[in-house]
C-alpha cells in the first residue's frame, strides 16, 4: 500500500502480498489437517454447503429477541441472510448486503464517512460528525460496534445476518432507533470441521478465506477464521499514472469455547482487521450554476487558471488529483461471553473492548488544482461495553427479556485533524474583485490543526415481556431507561500562510480558516417503550401491531461551531437536542403452503428534533456542524416472500415503498446551486436524501443432480437482481444533485459436490451498468461536485472445500 510520501508498491510487492495471503490458507489447512483426518477417521460425514432451495424450505431461526425462535413467529419485520447466501452471492460486507435487502441503505465516501440506514433513518447523509451516534445498531456476536466504519470491513466467517427494521430499544442496549443489524459468526465446535475458499477475478481480484474448528480437550473447543481480499484500483490517476480505489484487506478471528457443564458456556473471542487501500477517490461528476457572480463560477475560474479536468465523463474513471488518497484503518478487540442456564431461561454476560484507528488522506477539491492541499482527520477510538441480560420464562404464559447495558467510549484526534489551503484556494474562496485577494502567498500553506476529544458514558436498563393470553393472542410491552453523558474538548488553531499584521489580509485569511476552542459537558436521561400485540389468525398466518417510542441521545459538535457576526463561536450550538421517535407498525407473516412464505409490513415513523448535518460547499464556511430539523416523517410498505418449486427451483423477492420527507425544517442549508445566496432556506416538505421511493430485490436458483471430474453432487444456476428508483444526494433538495434509478443483475453457475468441494463461476453487474452511489459537493462553492462510483462488471471463479 502506498503511503502519502511513497510511490505505489510495484507489481512484485503486490504479487508477494497475494502469495502470502494464499499461503496463509494453505498453511492453516496443513496445521489443522490432523483434526480433519480425525473427523474422517471417525466416519463423520463431510460438511456440505446447502443449496438456495434448502435454505428457503428449512425453518429459519433468529435471535432478534435475544433467544432462538422461528422468524415467522417473531412480531418484528426481519430480513435474514444466511452465511451460505453471503458466501455464494459474494456479499462480503454491508454494502453488498443492501442489494439483497432493499430497506438497507449504505453510503460511504470513505470508512469514516459511512452511513448505514434502515428505511432511510439511522445516520445523517453526507459528511460524518462523530458527535452524532448512529441510529442503526451494529452487533457482532452480541457485541455493539459504535463506529459505522466497521460496516465497510469484510465479513469473517458469517453464519447469519439478521436485519431488524424499526426501533428495537427495548431489546438492545444501544442505538437502535431505526433498527439493528445482528451478525452471528461461526462458533467453536467439538466436532472437527473446516472450510477453505479461494476466489480470483478480473481487476486482479483475489480473495482467500478459511475457517477451522475442533476440540482442544473434552471441555474446550477452538475456532480460527481468516479473510484476505485484494483487487486493483478501478479509477486511473492520469497525473501519477496510478490506479486507485483498490482493495487491500485482511482479517482474522479466534475463539475459544469452554463448556464446564451442559448448562454453562464461556466463549472468548479476539479479532483484528486491517485495511490498506489507496482510496476512496471520488471523480468529477458535474458542474452546476450557482448564485455567485459570473467570475466566481467554476468554468470561469478554471479557464482563468488554464486548467481542464482529464475527463468530463465520470464513467471514464479518470482523475488527476494532486493529494494522495489514503484510507488506512485498523479495527479489532476482545470479548468474553458467558451463557448460564438458570431456571427456565438463560443469563448472559457480554464483556467487550474494541478499538478503531483511522489514518486518512483526501483530495477534497476532486481536481488537479491545489484548492484543498490537505484534508485528513486521523483518529483513535476505544470502547468498553458490558451487558447483563436474562431471557426466559417467568411463568408458563409469561416470557421476559431484561438487561442492563453500560458503554464507555473515547474518540480523539491522533494527533490532530488537518486541513490546508493551496495555491489556488484564493480563487475559489475569495472575491477576485478584492485587490488584496491575489496577494502572493496569502493562503499558500495556510491551514488548521484541530485537536478534539469525545468521552461518552451511557447506561441503559431495558426489558420486554411476552404475555400469552389464550392460545392465539400475545401482548408484548417493553420499556427502556437510558442515561447518556458526553464531554467534548475542541481546540482548532491556524498555521502557515502569509505572515502579516495587516488587518485586512488577516481578515481574508480568517474568512477561510479561523481558530476556535470550546468545551462542552452534557447529559440526558430518557424513558421510552413499546407495546406490541400479536395474534395467530391460523396455523399459517400471524398478524401484529406495534406502537413504540425511541430516541437518539443528545448530540455534540465535533466539527466546530457556527460563528456570530463578530466571528465568535455560538456556544449554544455545542449541543443539539436528542431525537424523539414515534413509530407505528402493522404486519402479517404468512406461510401459505409448506414451500412458500409471504410477509407484509406497513409503518409510519415520526422523528422530532431530527439530528441533521448542516453543510456548506464554501471553504470559508465550516463544512459541517449539527442542527435539529424540527420534524421528519417516514412511512411506507414492505413485501417479501419466497417459494420453492418442487425440488429443483426456488425464488425469493422483496419490494419496499418508502416516502420520507422533512415535515418541517425551516433553517436548512442551501443546495449547491444556491451557494452565494441566502445562507439558509425552508425545505419543509422536501424529501430526505439517500432514500428511493421504490426499491426491490429478487433472485432464484435452478439446480439438479450432476457430476464434475468424477465427483457426484449438484449443478446449479442462480440469478440475483436489485433495483432502486431515483433519490436525492443532497442534504437539502437540489435540482441537480439527484441520482437516477438503476438496476443491477448478478449471476453464477456452479457445482456443489457431495464431498464438500464446490466451484462457481460468477458475474456481478452483468450488464455493466454505470451508476452513482453518492454525489458530493466540492469545497469552494464554485458549483462542481463529485461522485462515488458503483463497481463496473466484475467476474471470476470461486473454489471452496469443506470438511
Amino acid at each position: 500500500m502506498a503511503s502519502a510520501s511513497s510511490p505505489r508498491a510495484p507489481a512484485s510487492v503486490i504479487s508477494s502480498r497475494i502469495l502470502r495471503a494464499s499461503l496463509s490458507g494453505i498453511l492453516l489447512g496443513a496445521v489443522c489437517s490432523p483434526l480433519l483426518a480425525q473427523a474422517q477417521g471417525q466416519g463423520q460425514a463431510p460438511v456440505q454447503v446447502a443449496s438456495l432451495s434448502d435454505r428457503n424450505i428449512e425453518e429459519v431461526r433468529v435471535t432478534a429477541r435475544r433467544r432462538s425462535e422461528a422468524v415467522q413467529d417473531v412480531p418484528i419485520p426481519i430480513s435474514v441472510v444466511s452465511g451460505a447466501q453471503v458466501q455464494e452471492s459474494g456479499a462480503f460486507n454491508v454494502n453488498r448486503v443492501k442489494e439483497l435487502i432493499p430497506t438497507v441503505q449504505l453510503y460511504s465516501s470513505n470508512p469514516r464517512n459511512t452511513g448505514v440506514n434502515i428505511r432511510g433513518l439511522g445516520t445523517t447523509f453526507g459528511l460524518t460528525n462523530d458527535g452524532i451516534e448512529p441510529g442503526v445498531g451494529f452487533y457482532v456476536d452480541g457485541v455493539f460496534y459504535a463506529r459505522p466504519a466497521a460496516t465497510t470491513l469484510d465479513f469473517i466467517d458469517v453464519e447469519q445476518i439478521e436485519v431488524l427494521r424499526g426501533p428495537q430499544g427495548t431489546l438492545f442496549g444501544k442505538n437502535t432507533t431505526a433498527g439493528a443489524i445482528v451478525i452471528t459468526t461461526g462458533k467453536p465446535s467439538f466436532t472437527p470441521a473446516g472450510t477453505f475458499e479461494l476466489s480470483a477475478g478480473n481487476y486482479g481480484y483475489l480473495q482467500a478465506k478459511g475457517s477451522i474448528t475442533g476440540p482442544l480437550s473434552d471441555k474446550v473447543a477452538a475456532r480460527v477464521s481468516f479473510s484476505g481480499t485484494q483487487r486493483d484500483g478501478l479509477v486511473d490517476n492520469v497525473a501519477t499514472n496510478d490506479d486507485v480505489n483498490d482493495l487491500n484487506n485482511i482479517g482474522v478471528r479466534g475463539q475459544l469455547l469452554y463448556r464446564p457443564s451442559q448448562r454453562t458456556e464461556v466463549t472468548a473471542t479476539v479479532d483484528y482487521t486491517r485495511q490498506r487501500p489507496e482510496g476512496y477517490a471520488q471523480v468529477l461528476a458535474g458542474v452546476v450554476p450557482t448564485q455567485r457572480a459570473a467570475n466566481r463560477q467554476f468554468e470561469f475560474i478554471i479557464n482563468e487558471l488554464g486548467y481542464e479536468p482529464p475527463s468530463r465523463n465520470p464513467f471514464d474513471r479518470q482523475i488527476d488529483h494532486d493529494t494522495p488518497w489514503r484510507s488506512n484503518q485498523d479495527l479489532g478487540g476482545a470479548s468474553v461471553n458467558v451463557d448460564v442456564e438458570l431456571g427456565r431461561g438463560t443469563f448472559t454476560s457480554t464483556t467487550a473492548w474494541r478499538f478503531w484507528d483511522w489514518d486518512p488522506s483526501n483530495d477534497r477539491d476532486f481536481l488537479g488544482l491545489s484548492l484543498s492541499a490537505l484534508s485528513q482527520a486521523p483518529s483513535t477510538h476505544q470502547q468498553w461495553t458490558q451487558e447483563l441480560r436474562y431471557a426466559g420464562s417467568v411463568t408458563p404464559n409469561l416470557d421476559a427479556v431484561v438487561g442492563v447495558f453500560a458503554f464507555r467510549q473515547r474518540l480523539k484526534s491522533d494527533p490532530y485533524h488537518q486541513e490546508e489551503a493551496g495555491r489556488d484556494t484564493w480563487r475559489f474562496s475569495l472575491n477576485p474583485n478584492d485587490p488584496l485577494a491575489a496577494t502572493a502567498g496569502l493562503l499558500d500553506g495556510f491551514g488548521i490543526n484541530t485537536r478534539s476529544q469525545l468521552d461518552t458514558t451511557s447506561v441503559a436498563l431495558f426489558g420486554q415481556l411476552e404475555w400469552r393470553i389464550g392460545e392465539r393472542l400475545r401482548v408484548l410491552p417493553g420499556l427502556r431507561v437510558n442515561y447518556d453523558q458526553k464531554e467534548v474538548v475542541y481546540d482548532r488553531q491556524v498555521y502557515g500562510g502569509l505572515v502579516t499584521t495587516d488587518p485586512a489580509l488577516l481578515a481574508l485569511q480568517r474568512s477561510v480558516y479561523s481558530a476556535q476552542a470550546f468545551e462542552a459537558d452534557v447529559d440526558d436521561t430518557n424513558v421510552s417503550g413499546q407495546l406490541s400485540v400479536a395474534y395467530e389468525l391460523s396455523a399459517s398466518a400471524n398478524v401484529y401491531a406495534t406502537y413504540s417510542t425511541s430516541f437518539k441521545s443528545v448530540g455534540v459538535n465535533l466539527g466546530g461551531l457556527p460563528t456570530d457576526a463578530s466571528g465568535a463561536p455560538i456556544l449554544a450550538a455545542a449541543q443539539i437536542e436528542p431525537e424523539d421517535v414515534s413509530h407505528i407498525e402493522v404486519g402479517i407473516k404468512t406461510t401459505p403452503t409448506s414451500n412458500s412464505q409471504a410477509n407484509l409490513t406497513l409503518f409510519n415513523t415520526t422523528v422530532k428534533d431530527y439530528q441533521a448535518q448542516v453543510q456548506s460547499a464554501q471553504l470559508g464556511v465550516r463544512r459541517g456542524y449539527l442542527a435539529n430539523a424540527e420534524e421528519v416523517r417516514v412511512r411506507g410498505a414492505e413485501l417479501d416472500g419466497n417459494v420453492r418449486f418442487g425440488s429443483s427451483a426456488s425464488l425469493y423477492g422483496s419490494v419496499a415503498y418508502t416516502d420520507a420527507e422533512y415535515a418541517r425544517f425551516q433553517e436548512a442549508p442551501v443546495p449547491l446551486e444556491e451557494t452565494g445566496g441566502p445562507a439558509f432556506k425552508d425545505i419543509s416538505g422536501g424529501r430526505l436524501p439517500g432514500i428511493s421511493k421504490w426499491a426491490a430485490s429478487a433472485g432464484g436458483e435452478v439446480h439438479g443432480a450432476g457430476s464434475l471430474l468424477g465427483r457426484n453432487g449438484e449443478k446449479y444456476l442462480a440469478v440475483e437482481g436489485s433495483y432502486r428508483s431515483d433519490f436525492s444526494s443532497s442534504s437539502s433538495p437540489s435540482l441537480y444533485m439527484n441520482i437516477d434509478g438503476y438496476a443491477l443483475l448478478n449471476a453464477r453457475i456452479g457445482f456443489r459436490g457431495d464431498d464438500g468441494l464446490s466451484v462457481a463461476l460468477w458475474v456481478r453487474n452483468v450488464l455493466n451498468k454505470d451508476y452513482f452511489e453518492q454525489l458530493l459537493p466540492a469545497g469552494g462553492g464554485a458549483g462542481h461536485y463529485a461522485a462515488v462510483l458503483g463497481d463496473p462488471r466484475t467476474y471470476g471463479i470461486t473454489l471452496r472445500q469443506s470438511f
